[in-house]
């Protein structure tokens, strides 16, 4: 049974996460964490999403969890951005 902090069942449609886990953190929480981990379908409205349009060493979840600024920083030969849009109207070179 969900409570009104959306504890008690999970959102998500794939997890990474215990099941007890999922049950137990408000659907606040649960919607935060990337969708590569926690499924959700919330990366979308969070933001976390990854800006990588070429390679990338960088695993999935850490790709949509990393702050706009961290991807623009760190080199193409390791997470390529190159012609990505970020949210601050800045591309990717």
């Amino acid at each position: 049974m969900q409570n009104e902090q959306g504890q008690g069942v999970s959102h998500a449609s794939d997890s990474a996460l215990p099941q007890k886990v999922q049950e137990k953190v408000p659907s606040s929480v649960e919607h935060k964490v990337p969708d590569a981990l926690h499924d959700t379908n919330s990366n979308k409205d969070t933001g976390k999403v990854s800006h990588a349009t070429g390679k990338s060493i960088v695993p999935e979840a850490i790709q949509q969890g990393l702050p706009e600024s961290i991807e623009k920083a760190v080199p193409n030969s390791i997470h390529d951005t190159s012609g990505a849009k970020f949210s601050d109207g800045s591309v990717g070179k």
